[in-house]
């Protein structure tokens, strides 16, 4: 058995691991990379290091774009086989792939019109819509604690990560030269006691742990914070007459945002002022939530039941067409508008910050991870002038971070999970989706609790089990 290590390997996106047991190879997510604009098309549109005709099977953790987002390119060049998710996983990456398309499209056009000005080469999105949709009919979904065969002697059953919705581990029974090993592979790994979903179920028995290290060496406020914490940041916008503008992940870290929203207003603890969804793709993405209620905690769930709609309330707004987003840029009164992406790579988010970072009364609330060389890294670095569509914006806007809407577990989150772990069985573990600093520091705290084999591959490495 063989793992290469292809993306989020010392970086925090484009997650993808190529496993090879007896000549079968099956891939681990196929992400997007995101960052600066030339190295990710470069490093999204070529596969580098296999060809997609040869891949036997994909395993997909979750929905998020730097995990599934290279889905289409990788069936546009030759991939044919089964894609296993969980029903929500492929019902999330349906809305994704295809969001994902058309932003690519859109985009593309936009630049070419400023690039056939000046005369230069004309670009081309790395898939389109069509592409996208020729993704959906490989998904095989799977249910969580349900085994699977994904190919000859390798058995799937997915745990719940308590991430996103539909999140899963990925837990790997594989036969290989007549000896069985366990490999589980979690994904993105959530966090404890979250307003929306399950918490993630625990693990005790691999011989072999790709764990993700988003938050090595950071620790989250506590998540009992996050109404209190989100109340202050409106209020004290108000009182300026500004507008929060908040960049979300549309899976649920807007979710997250709108049912907290919904229970500050409830109790009173805010005036009544416009909340804005402003992505047709976080708007998609709420209604794919109310088809999947079994991924709720018990508080939602109820709430579901008693047909109290966790996600709305009588004066927020889902926006989907372009006229009603530009008409938001004229409002001059106190409002909160979350819009797509959350890193500020692409979509709508752009053109509100285009249009409210430069004015002090306004804040841009920050409410998730930021991978380096984003626009979002540099609005939470400050930068004093932000390039968005090619001009230069200065920021005058306060701009806030907040770390209990996070949907990653911190670095006690993960040495708690792995400490459960029998160390005696657990021979290598391998520390992904994370920056160096922080891996080390999980290295350090795992080492001390008596784990041993403890790396964080470089990309392209291949290790043999």
């Amino acid at each position: 058995m063989r793992i290469q290590f292809i993306g989020a390997a010392q970086t925090v996106t484009g997650s993808m691991h190529l496993l090879e047991v007896d000549g079968k190879r099956v891939l681990l997510d196929c992400g997007f990379f995101q960052g600066k604009r030339a190295e990710s098309i470069s490093l999204n549109k070529n596969f580098t290091y296999f060809h997609p005709a040869e891949i036997d099977a994909v395993i997909l953790s979750h929905a998020h774009i730097d995990h599934s987002g290279n889905l289409p390119n990788l069936v546009k060049q030759g991939f044919s086989g089964p894609i296993f998710a969980t029903p929500a996983t492929r019902d999330l990456s349906g809305i994704m792939l295809t969001d994902s398309a058309k932003i690519q499209e859109q985009d593309t056009e936009f630049l070419n019109k400023k690039l056939a000005k000046r005369g230069e080469p004309l670009l081309a999105p790395i898939y389109d819509t069509e592409d996208a949709l020729a993704v959906m009919p490989l998904f095989v979904t799977v249910s969580y604690h349900h085994e699977i065969t994904v190919v000859d002697g390798v058995h799937l059953t997915f745990l719940d990560a308590g991430h996103i919705l539909g999140s899963a581990m990925v837990q790997l029974r594989i036969t290989d030269d007549g000896s069985e090993k366990i490999l589980v592979f979690t994904g993105d790994l959530g966090r404890r006691n979250m307003p929306i979903l399950k918490n993630p179920d625990p693990v005790q028995e691999a011989d072999v742990l790709i764990s993700e290290s988003t938050y090595g060496g950071r620790r989250h406020d506590p998540i009992q914070d996050m109404e209190d914490q989100l109340k202050d940041v409106i209020l004290r916008t108000i009182k300026r007459g500004g507008k929060v503008v908040i960049p979300a992940f549309s899976i649920e870290r807007t979710q997250e945002i709108t049912y907290t929203l919904h229970r500050l207003f409830d109790r009173k603890a805010l005036p009544r002022i416009p909340v804005f969804v402003d992505s047709p793709l976080s708007v998609n993405a709420t209604e794919v939530f109310r088809l999947h209620p079994e991924c709720f905690n018990k508080d939602i769930f109820k709430m579901v039941i008693a047909h109290d709609d966790p996600f709305g309330f009588e004066f927020i707004k889902y926006i989907r067409s372009v006229e009603d987003s530009k008409k938001l840029n004229d409002m001059k009164e106190p409002m909160v508008i979350i819009s797509a992406s959350g890193m500020c790579e692409s979509g709508r988010i752009l053109h509100h910050l285009a249009n409210n970072v430069g004015d002090p009364k306004n804040t841009i609330l920050i409410v998730g991870y930021q991978a380096p060389e984003t626009l979002g890294r540099r609005i939470l670095n400050h930068q004093q002038e932000l390039k968005i569509f090619g001009e230069m914006f200065p920021l005058k806007a306060e701009v806030v971070e907040m770390h209990s809407f996070s949907a990653h577990a911190d670095h006690d989150d993960i040495v708690s999970f792995v400490e459960k772990f029998d160390k005696a069985k657990l021979k290598q573990i391998f520390l992904v989706h994370g920056e160096p600093d922080g891996q080390n520091a999980l290295k350090e705290s795992l080492s001390k609790l008596g784990f041993k084999n403890i790396s964080a591959p470089k990309k392209g490495e291949t290790i043999s089990i």
